[in-house]
């Protein structure tokens, strides 16, 4: 199946922003609205954006319809959603994605919003964008330019210098760069939105986890097979990260480590992207170029008009 890309954006397109997750109120998004509009574009807020059930956005047939409703509307050239949390696991099986696979649209988000990425990796190789959601569009200004540049068809390339006490591994790799929050991946084994990682670049990152639990999490993954035939792993931001009483003894960046050594492929930690101010946006399906050499990792986006 030949990887699919949505349309670039043109100034005068039509957004739309959805919750598939926790609530949001409208001074959450006032921001974002203002961003969006200032780049010249329309934006379409979804009929039940602001309604609340206990943690969610509402209820799971009220974030279903609002995501299915801006999916089948062809107007919309991209969706935002505007906050992780939890609960997109909770509405994906009810999404019909065959208007989706039409008339393919960003889907624009992280943390929880790998639930999307990964479903729609997994079954449609349709690009999306792993990247600030309009809850974060105050976080870093960088950041959305880039995201911007994306979403309007420019060329990226990523040059981040090396920090002398985080681990790498020297290599080079061209793949399709695919992944997201590593408690969602996890989450996600043995389902229809389970990524297959043979001949892929796997990012990966996550926010306030127990060390043994990124721990548990990533050697399930490596006993799953998805470090066999992997030709690149990029760990973003693993960030507020908890420890017990007893210590575990190793960070994050180190567990991973430990989890892949035995493999060879080129390997980079504190990547620029995830859960942290700087949250660099990533499109997931996109082949890129994977260069870690002493001094730096360079990643280079495959650029298509």
């Amino acid at each position: 199946m030949i990887q699919k890309q949505p349309d670039y954006l043109s100034i005068g397109d039509k957004v739309s922003i959805v919750a598939t997750a926790r609530s949001v109120s409208k001074m959450d998004l006032q921001y974002a609205v203002k961003v969006l509009t200032d780049w010249g574009l329309i934006v379409v807020t979804s009929e039940n954006l602001f309604e609340i059930e206990n943690q969610f956005a509402g209820n799971d047939e009220l974030r279903a319809n609002d995501l299915q409703k801006s999916i089948d509307d062809d107007g919309i050239k991209a969706i935002f959603v505007a906050r992780g949390g939890y609960g997109t696991m909770r509405i994906i099986d009810k999404i019909d994605f065959h208007r989706f696979v039409e008339n393919p649209k960003w889907i624009v988000g992280f943390s929880d919003i790998t639930v999307l990425h990964s479903h729609i990796q997994k079954n449609f190789r349709i690009e999306t964008l792993h990247a600030p959601m309009p809850l974060t569009f105050q976080w870093d200004e960088d950041s959305l330019t880039k995201l911007k540049e994306l979403l309007f068809g420019n060329r990226i390339i990523y040059k981040v210098n090396h920090v002398s006490t985080v681990p790498f591994r020297i290599g080079n790799a061209t793949a399709e760069i695919i992944g997201g929050n590593l408690s969602i991946l996890y989450a996600l084994q043995s389902s229809e939105s389970d990524l297959i990682t043979d001949d892929k670049i796997l990012f990966i990152e996550d926010l306030d986890e127990y060390l043994y639990h990124i721990d548990r999490m990533i050697l399930s993954l490596a006993r799953a097979g998805k470090f066999n035939r992997l030709k690149g792993l990029i760990v973003g931001s693993m960030a507020d990260m908890k420890d017990n009483k007893i210590p575990f003894g190793k960070n994050a960046n180190e567990i991973i480590e430990d989890a892949v050594a035995n493999f060879d492929f080129p390997v980079v930690y504190n990547f620029p992207s995830g859960h942290d101010k700087i949250n660099m946006p990533l499109i997931l399906g996109r082949e890129i170029t994977l260069e870690v050499n002493q001094i730096e990792t360079i990643v280079n986006f495959t650029h298509r008009k």
